[in-house]
């Protein structure tokens, strides 16, 4: 393409026109990134819905006898009719169709992912201890189908993703299509990029275009790939890869290297960044910059590039200092380039010092003669050491001097040289960035992971949890500013992101809010075991053992009341920054819910209210009561309200100008007339039409 971007310059010189046709058409072309990352975008997902109700139309699988283990058929059929406990079912089989009856017992709802699905919410309880703070909230579902309801909820205002998806190592960690993917499978890498662009793309969606961070950990068996996908999908962000000590112990690998990171990419978007915080002495690193606490001062001698004497020979002059002493007396001028340094004259009694390189050669100082002058007469100016002409001298650059203006160091003194002493900072001064190389205790993932789940959960286990702490530090350089931000996790797994949330809470008094999406699978073992015992997916027995219902529900609960599932209080204290039994808890409040697949009839009858119910309060900010039901045309609650008898929009519109906090007023209402009259009439509160925008939404999204 570069020898075509050459010939096209050339086109355009000599014919305006004809350059611009001819880029445009081959525009398309540069387009199918031919030199980017290519892969096989493998048809569309389908995912089974254990639990959910089937309905004539529904497509579904048919499961395999109970105590079996085998796979089963895999083939997609239609629900034709339901007769009681039996239905008759369809499918494709050549050029005929098969058909064949099953009994409701023995069918499993399947979804596809090129399907439109209508979601709505289960609520499956709550815990309550904040007051008045926004819900945390948990979803269990497809966190595919999940990202499409938030496009309803949460379209461009989530201010932070942290996900940890599956690292794809082979192990049976993830499926696709409902198969584990193998060690073996050739499209492996294949399939986990399909499955992880479909995803990031509803998750730009979500994020705020103006200032929001996306974080993705991951291993060295797909971050090259992933990094490649971050840039073909988020173009415009700014992209940064920082690699963290997990397990400082390292996990051998026969024939390798023991692995003991992982790595963070950061997703910047907008005028995202990480803020300088106050960090401790893990995080410190060396050479006197101001993680220890005091200015910084430079080497006014130049290194790196652009360095030599014959880069810039106005920066080529001596500084005289007293003979025998660090105290400067003069600067001098710059020489000529072709002047030899050693028949410069030195005035009586005093040394002069070059910019000599560490390899004798002659370099250049990084301030002008004037410049130096003004730094020196400050105070900003001072000589380490008598080392004849290769005294190293040192400054003061714009930034610490403006740290001086600033008042966040403070001149105490001046040494004997002249030079400024300033005051140091202890710890919970010193905000800085730290570099890419994180070693924090804090973040090891055994000990702050797996064996804090160990005290928060007794005799329940989780594969590989993140160390609370680490999520926590992540998410503070973006979050730490924005008391209200809301974040979001949709590989959720046992909870530590929203858990890391309540944590950052309880430092500053904060209510940020989480949303947690996560399924309910079971383990590629635990499943043989329960269908080797008569149990399939769907039943009691089977889905309390599931990741949502057995780890990440009852961890949040835990976190919050302070009590163990069986109602003893956790043993052991939180670490790191914020020290503090367990057992106090948080004063938090979390929602559970699980993802529901209603058909757009029912929506827009207005007979699926009590599924997108949930839906609503969580665009109004999952703050305060949950209007459920509407029993006398209109109901208003801490943020929002809903009208489904326009002939009450007097009485409505009263309680919402009484009410202090109503963000969103829900109108529903086939008449476009009628609703644009009544947003009219609410000036400053955001209206949404029901059903129609939550439907409209959906077909978007199904297209996506």
């Amino acid at each position: 393409m570069s020898r075509l971007t050459d010939l096209l310059r050339t086109a355009k010189q000599l014919d305006p026109q004809l350059g611009e046709d001819l880029e445009a058409e081959v525009r398309p072309l540069q387009e199918r990134l031919p030199f980017g990352l290519n892969f096989e975008r493998h048809a569309p997902e389908a995912v089974e819905l254990a639990g959910h109700k089937i309905r004539k139309g529904s497509k579904v699988r048919v499961l395999p006898p109970r105590g079996s283990t085998e796979r089963g058929d895999q083939r997609i059929w239609v629900v034709k009719s339901i007769r009681g406990d039996s239905a008759e079912i369809v499918v494709p089989n050549g050029e005929a169709v098969e058909t064949a009856s099953a009994q409701i017992d023995d069918l499993i709802l399947v979804a596809e992912f090129r399907d439109r699905i209508y979601p709505g919410l289960r609520p499956d309880g709550s815990v309550e201890r904040g007051d008045d703070k926004p819900f945390h909230t948990v979803i269990n579902g497809e966190n595919f189908h999940a990202l499409e309801q938030l496009t309803f909820t949460h379209e461009q205002s989530v201010d932070a993703i942290y996900i940890d998806p599956p690292y794809n190592s082979g192990a049976r960690d993830w499926k696709y299509n409902n198969d584990y993917v193998e060690g073996d499978d050739l499209y492996r890498h294949s399939k986990w990029l399909a499955f992880m662009e479909r995803r990031l793309k509803l998750a730009k969606r979500l994020l705020k275009p103006d200032n929001s961070v996306l974080v993705v950990t991951i291993d060295e068996k797909e971050h090259l790939r992933l990094g490649l996908l971050l840039e073909q999908t988020f173009p415009e962000a700014s992209i940064q890869m920082v690699s963290s000590q997990i397990n400082p112990a390292a996990v051998a690998r026969s024939g390798q290297f023991g692995r003991s990171d992982e790595y963070l990419f950061f997703v910047m978007i907008g005028e995202a960044g990480p803020q300088r915080l106050p960090l401790g002495g893990d995080w410190v690193t060396t050479k006197g910059r101001t993680h220890k606490g005091a200015i910084r001062w430079d080497l006014l001698r130049r290194s790196a590039e652009n360095a030599a004497r014959t880069d810039r020979p106005g920066m080529f002059y001596p500084i005289y200092i007293e003979r025998g002493t660090t105290r400067i007396a003069n600067i001098g001028d710059p020489i000529p380039l072709n002047a030899d340094r050693t028949a410069v004259a030195t005035p009586e009694h005093q040394e002069a010092i070059w910019p000599i390189r560490k390899d004798g050669s002659e370099g250049r100082w990084r301030l002008g003669p004037s410049a130096a002058r003004e730094a020196w007469n400050a105070g900003y100016l001072r000589v380490g050491s008598n080392k004849g002409e290769n005294s190293p001298v040192y400054y003061l650059a714009r930034g610490e001097q403006k740290k001086i203006n600033d008042g966040i160091y403070e001149v105490v003194g001046h040494a004997d040289d002249g030079s400024v002493v300033t005051s140091t900072l202890d710890a919970s001064e010193r905000n800085v960035v730290p570099a890419t190389q994180w070693r924090i205790s804090s973040h090891d993932s055994t000990q702050y992971g797996s064996r804090l789940i160990a005290l928060l959960l007794p005799g329940r286990k989780f594969p590989f949890p993140k160390s609370l702490y680490a999520v926590e530090d992540t998410l503070r350089f973006f979050v730490a500013d924005k008391p209200e931000a809301v974040v979001l996790d949709f590989f959720a797994g046992s909870g530590t992101t929203a858990h890391a949330v309540m944590r950052l809470n309880h430092q500053d008094g904060g209510r940020r809010q989480c949303i947690s999406v996560t399924n309910n699978e079971v383990s590629a073992e635990e499943q043989v075991k329960l269908r080797k015992d008569g149990l399939r997916p769907g039943d009691s027995n089977w889905e309390s053992l599931g990741i949502c219902n057995y780890v990440t529900k009852p961890r949040l609960r835990a976190a919050i009341t302070g009590d163990t599932p069986d109602g003893e209080p956790i043993k052991g204290d939180y670490k790191s920054i914020d020290e503090f039994p367990m057992s106090e808890g948080f004063e938090e409040n979390a929602a559970f819910f699980t993802l529901t697949y209603e058909s757009p009839w029912r929506v827009g009858t207005d007979r699926a209210f009590a599924a997108i119910a949930p839906m609503l309060w969580l665009r109004a900010g999952a703050v305060g009561r949950r209007i459920d039901a509407i029993s006398n045309g209109w109901e208003v609650a801490d943020s929002y309200g809903i009208i489904n008898d326009l002939d009450q929009s007097s009485e409505f519109i009263a309680a919402l100008q009484a009410a202090e906090n109503v963000r969103i007023a829900y109108i529903v209402t086939d008449d476009e007339g009628r609703y644009q009259q009544l947003a009219n009439e609410l000036p400053g509160v955001e209206t949404v039409r029901l059903y129609e925008d939550y439907l409209r939404n959906c077909e978007i999204t199904g297209d996506f």
